[in-house]
């Protein structure tokens, strides 16, 4: 199994912090917020390598945190993008890295800019056992900040029946976040649907064309899920992993 991470955001709304250092390498409890992604991927069981895919801007200072790290063997990719309008989006990136990497195995994908207190690692295990691709649900809890998300909902066997970006009368508070599994039977998927011309942004995007044509699972991520877009956000991730919370 490898994983995948996306980082070759520009994350403009967290001005001036991500001037001039990633998003992903924001300090969170005294450490990078990729750190923190790298120690959850450690106890995935069967995972053997780590993509994290950057862009032109921002390769060198990834490079220079991979070669501080000791553990799983890491792999730092450049889109070779250099602003926010020439950026590839998620799913691009994630097909460039298919691509140049030659993937051929199961695939766990994570977005450089989430946070989790508790342990993912039995979120392949859930994928695996279904048979299918599966992504990360989580309850926000309100139908004011769902809005931001993709409404998922799920039948009895966990499978997605609807899945809803950003609406304007959600039907559930149940949120699919940047967290996928794609089995190796299902990365030609991902060559599919930008073969058709879809949005190369929003990862939820590619699964909302997916679960119509296969079965998509719903796992629930369990404690709390941080979702660092704002100034607000990475401050009170912060706090939680720091003991604030």
């Amino acid at each position: 199994m490898k994983a995948v991470v996306l980082a070759a955001g520009y994350a403009t709304r967290l001005y001036p912090l991500t001037l001039d250092r990633p998003k992903a390498l924001l300090p969170v409890g005294g450490k990078p917020m990729l750190d923190h992604l790298l120690e959850q991927l450690e106890q995935v069981e069967g995972l053997d390598e780590v993509y994290v895919v950057t862009n032109s801007k921002f390769a060198e200072a990834f490079r220079e945190w991979a070669a501080g790290r000791s553990g799983l063997p890491l792999r730092i990719l450049d889109d070779g993008t250099v602003d926010d309008d020439s950026k590839l989006g998620a799913i691009g990136d994630l097909a460039l890295t298919i691509r140049e990497a030659g993937i051929d195995d199961d695939l766990l994908v994570l977005a450089g800019d989430n946070l989790f207190s508790e342990s993912i690692a039995s979120f392949p295990v859930f994928a695996l056992d279904k048979g299918g691709p599966a992504l990360g649900v989580y309850d926000v809890g309100d139908l004011d900040t769902i809005r931001r998300y993709s409404v998922i909902e799920l039948d009895d066997d966990d499978r997605v029946t609807r899945l809803e970006e950003k609406p304007e009368q959600p039907r559930s508070t149940l949120a699919g976040i940047a967290l996928y599994f794609y089995p190796r039977s299902a990365l030609r998927y991902v060559r599919e649907y930008l073969e058709d011309g879809n949005n190369p942004d929003q990862p939820g995007r590619l699964v909302q064309w997916l679960y119509p044509r296969t079965a998509v699972y719903g796992w629930r991520v369990p404690g709390r899920w941080f979702d660092v877009g704002s100034k607000e956000t990475l401050a009170e991730a912060d706090r939680a992993f720091t003991g604030g919370e």
